[in-house]
């Protein structure tokens, strides 16, 4: 058994090579040992993308989390433009609030927590306002909502319109087609699916695009994304010093992913979510949003009536258990269960018993418990019905019935 099992949607238990990798020997990052380590990165991220003709694409690696990427992107690419963004979550609300500080010509399509995102209102939107790029969250993990690419990023086309995605969370887990819908660039992290330690990010887009931005205002020094792409372009390197180390687990575990086979890993994500819904239906629980609208990645759960998050955290937590709470909406009202990282099918199974555990340690509700009393009384009847019919047998059935939760 694991010391904890992150059934978070980030940061995961990382497999055993991406923690030896991690170990790797001291490079100097102006040095060809790290502009090899660089290639070999932006390669396989580029592969991992299943992009064809890589002189259309490049990748840059940014030392921070999936938010620098993101800051990267909406501080450097819309110039004095408009932007739209859409939300439907925390992480679109985060956008916006970037967005917000770099550019003054900001606008926002709210659709609320653990909404679809309506097309009909984009469009609406688009035919009344002029828009540059518009930017959105791929996997919203605060609902667990895979919103849909290809959809959109026609819209944008049709608008003339640049098209920025927040793939933190669904880059590894989900097919992300960047020329079939459209994406300019599309951002990501190290410590979600990808399955690697926390403390990097990424930005994949057109080498036009990434071409185009020297011609735009400079508003960040550390996170100019024109900065990144010139530096990879002309020597291997970040403009900046990076977390050296994190790069070689990096590397790891996207050659963990490509040697497993990057629609095998999509496979076994979806099966261990599968497995993991099932089993929490089972038990009874109700989900945040439909299955259908799911990502490979996450369950956003909502808690019983007689539960308290925070102790069920709590108690999970002493079986070596980490989920997140419900944030915003869903604080006090739901949880988070992911399904990532190196996570086998004997870790769901053993949490889902200790899940059951858990939940039934929890005392009924007094709604719960007229229902509870209810079926007391009905198995009465039965079994004294049962004597009545058959009074041969009165002396080896007995009445009592079991009135413990683990019985009813």
């Amino acid at each position: 058994m694991k010391q904890h099992l992150l059934f978070t949607p980030g940061p995961v238990n990382v497999s055993q090579n991406v923690r030896e990798a991690i170990c790797k020997q001291d490079i100097c990052h102006r040095e060809i040992d790290f502009d090899y380590l660089l290639q070999s990165i932006e390669n396989k991220l580029l592969t991992l993308f299943e992009i064809k003709n890589r002189a259309k694409y490049r990748a840059v690696v940014i030392t921070g989390s999936g938010t620098a990427a993101n800051e990267s992107m909406l501080s450097s690419v819309v110039g004095e433009k408009n932007i739209l963004i859409l939300s439907n979550g925390e992480f679109g609300e985060r956008l916006n609030g970037i967005s917000k500080i770099y550019n003054e010509n900001t606008f926002l399509l709210d659709f609320g927590w653990g909404e679809e995102l309506s097309l009909n209102k984009i469009k609406a939107f688009l035919e009344m306002q002029k828009i540059d790029v518009i930017a959105m969250v791929h996997h919203e993990t605060s609902s667990g909502m895979l919103n849909p690419l290809e959809k959109i990023g026609n819209l944008a086309k049709s608008h003339d319109a640049i098209f920025i995605v927040d793939c933190v969370s669904s880059a590894g887990a989900e097919e992300i087609n960047l020329e079939k819908c459209n994406i300019a660039f599309c951002s990501s992290s190290s410590s979600k699916a990808i399955g690697s330690y926390p403390g990097l990010s990424f930005v994949v887009g057109k080498t036009e695009e990434f071409e185009n931005l020297k011609n735009l205002p400079i508003k960040s020094m550390y996170l100019s994304l024109y900065k990144f792409y010139d530096f990879i372009k002309t020597y291997s390197q970040t403009p900046n010093t990076p977390a050296v180390h994190l790069f070689y687990a990096l590397d790891q575990a996207l050659s963990n992913i490509l040697n497993e086979g990057i629609q095998n890993r999509y496979v076994n994500l979806r099966d261990k979510a599968n497995k993991l819904r099932q089993g929490m239906l089972n038990l009874g629980l109700k989900f945040v949003i439909n299955q259908k609208d799911m990502c490979s990645i996450l369950t956003a759960v909502y808690t019983p009536s007689n539960v308290d998050v925070s102790i069920l955290r709590q108690r999970l937590r002493e079986k070596s258990i980490i989920i997140y709470e419900g944030k915003g909406c869903f604080k006090n009202r739901a949880f988070q269960v992911g399904s990532i990282g190196d996570l086998s099918f004997n870790d769901i199974e053993y949490f889902l018993d200790s899940l059951k555990m858990v939940l039934d340690s929890f005392k009924p509700t007094k709604e719960i418990l007229p229902i509870i009393e209810l079926v007391k009384v009905s198995s009465v009847v039965k079994v004294k019905s049962h004597i009545q019919k058959f009074p041969q047998v009165n002396k080896k059935i007995s009445t009592n019935v079991p009135t413990s939760k683990a019985t009813l």
